[in-house]
């Protein structure tokens, strides 16, 4: 066999072993560990938060073993015409599925990015149904027997699919004017949606029958005026009543019971409040749109401290928007305007 057959062949193996290399997820992450602690180790005082790094698109994904993909680079030259890379637009809020995919709205892109971990693979999702495509993606949760629900701002509805993102049905046809964020009550099989340009929550059961409708457009106590993100947590439906800058509290029954927040000059008040989430040790996260941060208060309302700034490097923000945590109290921001999502990793403390 002569070289040049010799050469062909090794790449022919090379590439058959490359198209099946198994990838893997990692978050891209700044070298300075010491930059990753907040706060930071200089003040003394004790870090409750670390930057884990952040989420892109598909340069998450690495192959197991590079060498051989190098190699055949080099051999082939397939570095001279890349495709572009698919990587998150503009990235609204998000969810954390019981296996660890993390599920990313982008309403730029108008379709939900699913990075999952366990099978090393970025999935685009950008059907809403079986004759549409999603307009403007804002929220998605956690339905029932593993769905996801998701909100379509300019569809007006809210649509449910499939745990491998199949269309399985819609609600809130001509009942809501401009769905935004969503959120549901696993325990009683109630779906909240933040219905904006009402000022007004409206309430459905899991069939997509809607049950009650709490709040109308106002400044005092269970009004609300524009509200957008929610999250529900201990039996409490946060949402952020953006306009009145506050995050207001729900019980089961839509009775106020919480206020965080108010407008004014110093951190930890609220001039453009927008993703709200909690975790399970008591913090409340809300997005500081205009600030660019993200506010920590306890349960009670209390302002705890502020991560971010406004920046373009690791673990500050440009217009940030969603907030998220799973069950490993991992705290996501939809760092809009920079295209990705940072993620934070509770430390305990108090």
């Amino acid at each position: 066999m002569s070289a040049p057959q010799l050469l062909l062949c090794a790449v022919v193996l090379l590439l058959v072993g490359c198209a099946s290399e198994p990838m893997v997820m990692q978050l891209d992450a700044p070298q300075n560990a010491s930059a990753r602690l907040f706060p930071p180790p200089q003040t003394q005082e004790e870090p409750r938060y670390r930057y884990l790094g952040q989420l892109l698109g598909e340069s998450n994904f690495k192959p197991k073993d590079g060498g051989g993909r190098k190699l055949l680079a080099w051999i082939a030259g397939l570095g001279e015409e890349r495709e572009t890379p698919v990587t998150l637009q503009r990235p609204q809020s998000g969810v954390v599925d019981a296996a660890g995919r993390v599920l990313v709205t982008d309403v730029s892109r108008n379709a939900i990015y699913v990075f999952d971990e366990a099978a090393g693979k970025l999935d685009v999702w950008e059907r809403a149904s079986r004759r549409e495509r999603f307009a403007a993606p804002i929220a998605i949760a956690l339905g029932r027997g593993g769905e996801f629900l998701v909100s379509d701002a300019e569809l007006g509805r809210v649509f449910r699919l499939a745990g491998d993102g199949t269309p399985l049905g819609e609600f809130g046809a001509g009942v809501l004017r401009r769905p935004t964020g969503i959120a549901r009550d696993a325990q009683r099989g109630r779906v909240f949606v933040a219905d904006t340009h009402s000022h007004d929550i409206k309430v459905f059961d899991d069939d997509g029958k809607l049950l009650a409708t709490w709040g109308h457009r106002g400044e005092g106590p269970g009004e609300l005026n524009y509200p957008t993100h929610l999250a529900f947590a201990d039996g409490t439906l946060l949402v952020t009543d953006a306009m009145n800058a506050r995050v207001q509290g729900f019980d089961r029954e839509g009775k106020p019971v919480l206020r965080i927040g108010q407008r004014g000059l110093y951190v930890g008040n609220l001039v453009r409040p927008k993703g709200v989430a909690a975790d399970d040790e008591g913090n409340v996260y809300v997005v500081e749109s205009m600030h660019d941060s993200l506010l920590v208060y306890d349960r009670e309302g209390r302002f705890l401290m502020a991560l971010g700034g406004t920046d373009v490097e690791a673990s500050k923000f440009y217009l940030p928007a969603g907030v998220w945590v799973d069950a490993r109290n991992r705290v996501f921001v939809a760092d809009m305007f920079n295209g990705r999502v940072a993620v934070f990793q509770f430390l305990g403390g108090k």
